[in-house]
């Protein structure tokens, strides 16, 4: 049986038929706030459920209480506020009224306008990333945000957003239905932002061994230069998965939500996420949304002891390596050999490789795999001047 929801209940905000045809009317007279990608896919995120509870951006009292003590008022886990900044003179004019949003000048979805609030950026980062360092990208990426202030309230969305990956695009209604008809009462999702290495098969493969499938879900979105791009990503996933995992053991789906680096935090939101989508497991690595040096290789494996009621369990699966003398990829909980026959499976040596047109070692990163990256040498990684 898959999980529960998060809050017991799949939040449904997408308009159908007349009523979308009737809201798509009503938001041609509204004003109108362009947004940009990522919050457009956050509005499409809360409609379709995948943010379930959330209805809509949070409210100050929401806001307030997931920065205080990463939950939602009603006592539920939550430690990544959903928030919509806007200029002050916009929000004071909209305030307690609807308004459309829009995305590249396309009106897809109403908000209905409940809150206005002022919000302090270092506070938000400190309390979210654990730093203000704009190092960290996602500090980075946070004070970039123009607006100074927030507004909260319900979002309906009666037109759909265009998706390049639709082919492999499920949302939460679609994989509980999935995993039914499939006869899968355990389901480990597996959360990645990385063309795969065989790291990455390894605890997947780990993880089949005692559940009954597995939810590949790649985030395609906004990420850090240098990270592999969208193409690179669902190319490298549809050559491993077709070559090396039976048909039956998977389900394959992108999910469209910007990557912040929040470590700890994010492992949590990350888990929430998956939940919605009707998964019992999650895998949680090593350094789990981490970047740089800003967290603990297993602090994303501590803070799940601070969320019993948190409703999917997380599977903590070691880093792993190639040992020599056991002629495989194990982890240190089953490798008893010294350090001179292990080779580490380095993300930075894999990049430069790729980048310079060159196969990993096969113990690093299957060849076919490998080969799809090649071909995609060009636009490979996510560059500065793309962000």
């Amino acid at each position: 049986m898959t999980s529960q929801p998060h809050g017991g209940r799949l939040i449904d905000r997408v308009a159908r038929g007349p009523r979308a045809e009737k809201l798509s009317c009503q938001a041609a007279e509204l004003p109108a706030v362009e947004l940009p990608e990522a919050l457009a896919y956050d509005v499409a995120n809360i409609t379709h459920g995948v943010y379930s509870p959330l209805e809509g951006f949070m409210t100050e009292d929401e806001y307030e209480s997931v920065l205080r003590s990463s939950r939602l008022t009603n006592d539920l886990p939550w430690t990544i506020p959903i928030v919509l900044d806007v200029e002050p003179r916009l929000a004071k004019e909209v305030l307690g009224s609807e308004i459309a949003l829009s995305y590249k000048g396309v009106r897809f979805a109403i908000m209905s306008v409940e809150d206005a609030y002022q919000w302090d950026r270092k506070t938000f980062a400190e309390r979210v990333f654990g730093t203000t360092d704009q190092a960290h990208p996602g500090v980075a990426l946070l004070y970039r945000r123009e607006g100074q202030t927030l507004i909260g309230g319900k979002v309906e969305q009666f037109a759909e957003l265009p998706e390049p990956f639709e082919k492999y695009r499920l949302w939460p209604k679609e994989t509980r239905v999935l995993f039914e008809q499939l006869g899968w009462r355990s389901i480990a999702a597996f959360q990645t932002r990385n063309a795969p290495h065989m790291g990455h098969e390894y605890v997947m493969k780990a993880a089949l061994s005692f559940v009954d499938g597995l939810f590949v879900n790649p985030l395609v979105g906004w990420k850090k230069p240098g990270d592999f791009t969208d193409d690179a990503i669902v190319a490298a996933y549809e050559v491993l998965l077709r070559d090396y995992f039976p048909r039956s053991s998977y389900v394959f789906s992108v999910l469209r939500m910007k990557m912040v680096y929040a470590g700890p935090k994010e492992a949590i939101h990350h888990a929430i996420i998956r939940k919605n989508f009707g998964a019992t497991h999650i895998i949680v690595g090593r350094d789990h949304a981490g970047v740089g040096s800003f967290y603990g290789p297993y602090d994303a494996w501590n803070i799940f002891k601070e969320f019993p009621d948190l409703g999917i369990t997380p599977l903590f699966l070691r880093e792993a390596f190639y040992c020599v003398k056991c002629g495989g990829i194990v982890n240190d909980k089953i490798c008893p050999h010294g350090d001179e026959y292990r080779r580490r499976i380095s993300g930075t040596e894999i990049r430069k490789l790729l980048s310079e047109g060159q196969r990993p070692p096969d113990y690093m990163m299957r060849p076919e795999v490998a080969d799809a990256l090649i071909k995609l040498r060009d636009r490979l990684f996510i560059s500065s001047s793309s962000q």
